[in-house]
């Protein structure tokens, strides 16, 4: 069922992606437009709707129906539409996604190995210490760098590993919008981490042991996630390429046997380092052609295994990565901020077509400046970077340096304000979304709040640029919204008084007057409760008190805040901080 505030621009294509994903029903239930809410009555009448509808069955939805404002006078114009969905076919999909973000098991997908504490003394570092920040910068890097998973690793003795994970996969997701593979040998840890997980992830890994497949698979089947399976068993890893292709056949048939899709299977042929085992090298690419050309399975590998213990690595992981892809690996567990390793994945993509026109190779080496010198130190993160990305330590260590040359207000104006209307311009544009922008806000308020207590510190005035009302209307509950632009606006500099929901009339006009607010923003959600946004307002008025109003909610149209007296419309955070800069500088 799709349940969204679209249009049919914009509901279209969505389900045109969505048809792509999945050969499940669909159904359909909208409105009969938008409500008026002066009157609660809706601005379509039954056969507009049947006409708007009627491009859903050719899209491939199964069911149509109507919700408020609908009759059934519209569910007999739904039933007079011809029965398209005889004809659509649509292409299914197999993949993984975040809350935002989809990646599907189709070309090339690079798997970001950087958040493990393997042989990483700063990471196990971290994760002792609970700095959240590190792996989130960590997460991020590999995000810029062309990851499109990103494999989450907190296996460490002395932790308690499934109380990690969850911490951590809910820390990497709250920057970052790739997909997650979830990476334990402990099933409580994995649960853990399917839980805490916004979306469908990977789960790594089971072998071809059957307790351990007993005991994973099931898990894996309850949250629907894709699963790696490893060739290898109680005895080891085996030496030919034909006893780890059976081992990936018995994986792959088990997996069958759950519930699990053969799609959502994938195969670890493993990789072992040639210092060692040279010999093995071959074995591992001739298992990762059988795998996938025999059994049509999706195929990973921790390619950097392969150079461990020689010099110059990236020579033979390059080029073991190469041949890797050639035989049928798609998805290789690697180290993005490498700029060689992932050199040879855009080529590779160039030349096996996936890259249509080349178009991500031109962009990725069109224009490449010169290679910096050797021992040039990196750009350094700056504070609109750390606001943009989401990280609160960052910016607020970011803040405390610029306060050695620069003045509290300086640091405000010049610097966080910027950052954030830089954050703001990208939400308007889409570039980012909700998420990030509260993200940002966030990491914002890390800088204000080091500044308001340098200041309160040695008794110094406030840094607040102005006091602000915000309160969601009597009768109406709903306060998400509410709370979203609130975070905004105080990371702006504002002192927002937050009244709460369900406020009465006469608090907040009492409020107004006691604490001279020269702006009181408004929120309602249900058509029944813009009456009290309207009765608020002409409160204000009646009393004299000299101040701006603005509005907003999911119901409310600018041609009704005009009509019931607010001075402002605001659709969403951003347009509520153009008012306030307005009214309040």
């Amino acid at each position: 069922g799709i349940n969204c505030s679209l249009g049919p621009e914009e509901i279209f294509p969505l389900i045109e992606e969505m048809r792509k994903w999945t050969d499940k029903p669909l159904i359909v239930k909208p409105n009969a437009g938008l409500p008026d809410p002066a009157t609660g009555g809706y601005d379509m009448d039954a056969a507009e709707f049947g006409r708007q509808m009627a491009k859903f069955p050719e899209l491939g939805v199964s069911i149509l129906g109507g919700c408020c404002g609908t009759t059934p006078d519209f569910i007999a114009a739904l039933a007079a539409l011809p029965d398209a969905n005889e004809d659509v076919r649509p292409v299914r999909k197999r993949g993984v996604c975040s809350a935002s973000h989809m990646t599907d098991f189709g070309g090339v997908r690079v798997i970001g190995e950087r958040i493990n504490p393997t042989g990483k003394k700063r990471f196990q570092q971290a994760l002792r210490e609970r700095d959240f920040n590190y792996i989130m910068e960590r997460a991020i890097e590999q995000q810029d760098a062309g990851a499109d998973i990103l494999d989450i690793n907190v296996g460490l003795p002395g932790i308690d590993e499934a109380e990690m994970m969850t911490a951590v996969v809910k820390a990497v997701q709250s920057v970052v919008s790739l997909p997650l593979q979830i990476d334990s040998s402990d099933p409580a840890a994995i649960e853990a981490g399917l839980r805490a997980c916004s979306g469908r992830a990977i789960v790594n890994s089971v072998n071809a042991e059957q307790d351990k497949l007993d005991t994973i698979l099931p898990i894996v089947k309850k949250y629907g996630a894709a699963v790696v399976g490893l060739t290898m068993d109680k005895s080891g890893i085996p030496q030919t390429a034909q006893a780890r292709f059976d081992m990936a056949e018995k994986i792959m048939r088990e997996a069958m046997k759950h519930g699990i899709p053969k799609e959502d299977v994938l195969i670890d042929c493993l990789t072992l380092t040639i210092s060692a085992q040279q010999e093995q090298a071959v074995e591992t690419l001739k298992a990762v052609r059988m795998v996938h050309e025999k059994l049509g399975l999706h195929c990973v590998l921790g390619v950097s295994n392969i150079s461990f213990g020689l010099p110059e690595r990236n020579n033979i992981t390059t080029n073991f990565l190469t041949q890797a892809m050639w035989c049928g690996l798609d998805l290789p567990i690697i180290n993005p901020n490498l700029k060689p390793i992932m050199d040879t994945v855009v080529s590779y993509r160039a030349l096996s077509g996936e890259d249509v026109g080349c178009e991500a190779y031109i962009e990725r080496f069109a224009n490449v400046e010169e290679e910096p010198k050797s021992g040039t130190a990196p750009k350094e993160m700056n504070i609109a970077d750390a606001v943009l990305k989401g990280l609160k330590q960052e910016t607020a260590d970011l803040t405390e340096k610029l306060l050695e040359t620069m003045s509290e207000l300086d640091v405000i104006n010049q610097k966080l304000i910027p950052a954030l209307d830089l954050v703001g311009d990208k939400y308007e544009k889409q570039k980012i979304f909700l998420p990030q922008l509260i993200n940002a806000a966030n990491a914002a308020c890390a800088g204000f709040d080091l500044i308001k207590l340098r200041i309160a510190k040695r008794g110094g005035e406030s840094v607040s640029k102005g006091k602000i009302i915000m309160a969601t209307v009597e009768g109406d509950i709903h306060d998400i919204g509410k709370n979203i632009v609130r975070v905004v606006l105080e990371n702006y500099g504002y002192q927002v008084i937050d009244l709460g929901r369900d406020v009465p009339i006469q608090k907040v006009v009492d409020t107004a007057i006691a604490e001279d607010v020269k702006l009181v923003g408004l929120s309602a959600l249900m058509t029944t409760t813009v009456d009290s946004m309207r009765r608020t307002i002409e409160a204000l008025r009646a009393s004299g008190h000299d101040c701006k109003v603005m509005v907003g909610g999911a119901v409310l149209t600018a041609d009704y805040a005009e009509e019931i007296g607010a001075d402002y419309y605001t659709k969403d955070a951003k347009a509520s901080v153009d008012v306030a800069k307005e009214v309040l500088g």
